[in-house]
């Protein structure tokens, strides 16, 4: 796979923030960044000239934008190889094609577009959501370094993605990996259940140990704390985040009930943690 990186920027704060990671994150892989900046189609339905004058103008503005993303990348790492991109097309299709192409995508929380007081755009959603591969959502503005990575740890195949991902951030960055695998209890299911709380806890954590052991066998210099709770998902991977510099997490990609419980979890922790999130789905 290449170590090219793809940044998608509009010219809002939360888009040259995530140039400024894009950045770091090539310079750290010794990979290639590309800036790219998409063109929506005219919107309203009125005559034809109206679509030529907007194309134009939305065009030179994103010429604009990416001269600005340039700058950013060649003053905060002047050694990558940095290439910028205009397109034409609809957001979300145009990163996630991108995606297919790149080592990771790079989006910020937030676009020039929908509501102000949004926490997250609905572009950086659907492409965490449907792009092939990790997809950063970058925390806007600037962050403390904490010298970790968490990852979030569920015993399936499925999380492989997100651990080879996770494993290869932190060795890049010389940091910490946090294994987080969270179980809810069993009475918030079935409040008139009694079990062995101790023994499903120690189930759990040698189901994640079990995952682990190929990775820090692939990885000996990464050092790994395992971190198994009995709490929700996006609480505890939330929580974990607080004291990450990267949090990442993996999408099954499969359809029906499993899809939809994983979704939940995705959007809970895009929404809810204060750190940069990866979603690192498989590639097909």
């Amino acid at each position: 796979m290449s170590e090219l990186v793809v940044v998608g920027v509009d010219g809002s704060p939360s888009g040259f923030d995530a140039v400024a990671w894009a950045a770091d994150d090539a310079f750290r892989a010794k990979g290639a960044l590309r800036i790219v900046s998409v063109v929506e189609t005219w919107p309203y339905q009125v005559p034809q000239i109206a679509a030529v004058e907007w194309e134009s103008s939305m065009t030179e503005r994103a010429r604009e934008i990416l001269a600005q993303a340039e700058e950013i990348v060649r003053e905060r790492r002047p050694t990558v190889d940095v290439s910028t991109r205009v397109i034409a097309g609809k957001a979300s299709v145009a990163l996630r094609e991108q995606a297919s192409e790149a080592a990771e995508l790079v989006v910020g929380r937030r676009g020039t577009g929908g509501f102000a007081g949004a926490v997250l755009g609905s572009v950086s959603m659907s492409v965490a959501g449907q792009a092939p591969g990790p997809v950063v959502v970058v925390r806007d503005g600037g962050a403390a370094a904490y010298g970790e990575v968490a990852v979030g740890v569920d015993g399936s195949p499925a999380a492989e993605p997100a651990l080879a991902y996770a494993f290869r951030q932190a060795e890049l960055r010389g940091s910490m990996l946090r294994a987080v695998h969270a179980w809810p209890p069993p009475f918030a299911l079935a409040p008139d259940f009694s079990c062995d709380i101790e023994a499903l806890r120690e189930s759990h954590l040698r189901i994640t140990r079990e995952q682990l052991t190929p990775w820090q066998e692939r990885h000996p210099e990464v050092k790994v704390v395992t971190d198994v709770q009995c709490g929700h998902p996006v609480k505890t991977l939330a929580g974990a985040g607080e004291r990450a510099d990267l949090l990442i997490i993996g999408s099954h990609g499969r359809s029906g009930l499993g899809s939809a419980v994983l979704g939940s979890v995705m959007r809970g922790v895009l929404h809810h943690a204060h750190c940069t999130v990866a979603v690192v789905r498989e590639r097909h």
